[in-house]
């Protein structure tokens, strides 16, 4: 049975009906009233008795819904799973006007904002760029300027290697309030499946994030130095440039058996792992039939992850890394 007070909520909300649908004509913006009023302030107040306390929230809360400005929330979807997104990142996906998607963010991810959201496809994959980056920023600042409250979805996490910084300045640069919601960035979800510890006491101590698309010429990156002194380092986007990687690292003095991994497809149903040593990361380029998002993950600790199910990481090779045996 409904308690009293639901029927004075009811009422409160019949009151505001018509005013509401003369200053927001927008049905969003109605929608948002609404679901703010029945959840919010106005709704706990009449629970609690306090109807005087409610009406003044409700005609607060009319007046606040006229503020037409937008808003943007930079997204991280996490590695490809859609049990992987955070709860925040549902939330603030059910309440976008619009979704501004990569093409790494996989259609479950994308479908779980509203159904009559408006979504874009930003993608940008490797050599095939929907939108450049300075067109996205465009199109962020113009939807929040309009008064649309935006999503921009990213693969992994925002701030890691998602080019975020550069779209966080240009909302600020347009006066537009952001907010950045974190995701499982790629390197934690590959180490969690194949069971990589990526720090580990007495082996690895300090943890390299790195970029393989930034690997140009000869010159050692700036990050081979931390990998060479033992920390595990972690190569996004990584497949293409695996070759220059290694023959970097072995030029600077890495042992040619330190252990290697590629996880393909991280956290995925699809997911391949790929086990070897540098070495062997010399011809991971030649796998052919290697073609989604690939993680490599280069150093001692990599010895005590699973390997059960890992293919060997040189096509020319049978056999994978062998196991760690724990003493």
């Amino acid at each position: 049975m409904l308690p009293r007070e639901a029927g004075q909520l009811a009422r409160l909300a019949e009151s505001f009906r018509s005013t509401v649908g003369k200053l927001m004509p927008a049905a969003i913006a109605r929608r948002r009233f609404w679901a703010e009023f029945f959840s919010g302030s106005v709704a706990a107040n009449t629970f609690a008795g306090e109807t005087q306390k409610a009406l003044t929230e409700a005609h607060r809360l009319l007046n606040s819904k006229q503020d037409k400005r937008g808003y943007v929330w930079l997204v991280g979807a996490g590695p490809g799973a859609e049990d992987l997104l955070t709860l925040r990142a549902q939330r603030v996906l059910q309440e976008a006007d619009v979704i501004f998607y990569d093409a790494l963010v996989p259609d479950e991810v994308v479908s779980m904002g509203r159904r009559d959201a408006t979504r874009i496809n930003v993608g940008k994959r490797k050599g095939a760029h929907t939108s450049t980056q300075t067109q996205i920023n465009q199109l962020l600042v113009a939807a929040a300027k309009s008064g649309k409250r935006v999503v921009r979805l990213k693969a992994g996490d925002p701030m890691v290697f998602g080019r975020a910084g550069e779209e966080i300045l240009a909302l600020r640069e347009h006066g537009v309030d952001f907010e950045v919601v974190p995701g499982v960035t790629a390197a934690f979800a590959a180490a969690a499946s194949a069971q990589i510890p990526l720090t580990l006491r007495g082996v690895a101590s300090s943890l390299v994030f790195a970029t393989g698309h930034d690997q140009h010429g000869d010159t050692l990156p700036d990050w081979a130095e931390m990998a060479l002194n033992g920390a595990t380092t972690a190569v996004y986007m990584g497949r293409s440039v695996a070759g220059k990687v290694a023959a970097l690292l072995v030029s600077a003095g890495m042992d040619l058996s330190t252990p290697v991994m590629a996880i393909e497809n991280a956290a995925q149903t699809k997911e391949r792992n790929f086990a070897g040593t540098l070495q062997d990361l010399c011809d991971f380029e030649h796998h052919d039939s290697v073609n989604g998002p690939t993680l490599i993950v280069i150093g001692k600790a990599v010895a005590h992850a699973d390997q059960s199910r890992s293919l060997p990481l040189s096509p020319y090779k049978n056999t994978s890394l062998p196991a760690v045996v724990a003493a």
